[in-house]
């Protein structure tokens, strides 16, 4: 008796690390966040291999990439004006294709 009707549900090797992509959110959410008081980092054009040990939320204020997900065959595209939420434990390789400019943030453990 499989059951599909809730997938993830289970507590097994999380199946589906994706990357989710909020595109150009309006100012009220960004203002809600706090976007501008957080820290910011940019990169120039390249590829670079990420793994993520939190959660990360991040705002492009400029640049181009295309994420690929290691393990898999799936990719993420975002740009300037994207909200972007890594989740904790997420290994993948930005191709940067226009320099990044970004605000982020990492989830706060609660120990």
């Amino acid at each position: 008796m499989a059951s599909s009707s809730n997938p993830g549900a289970t507590g097994t090797d999380a199946p589906s690390i994706s990357i989710t992509v909020e595109r150009n959110p309006p100012q009220s959410r960004l203002l809600e966040l706090g976007i501008k008081s957080w820290p910011k980092w940019g990169c120039p054009p390249g590829r670079f291999p990420l793994k993520f040990d939190a959660e990360e939320m991040c705002y492009l204020v400029k640049g181009k990439v295309t994420a690929y997900i290691k393990g898999s065959s799936e990719s993420v595209e975002f740009g300037a004006g994207d909200l972007v939420i890594f989740p904790k434990g997420l290994s993948c390789t930005w191709d940067v294709s226009a320099p990044v400019d970004k605000y982020y943030k990492f989830a706060s453990s609660s120990s």
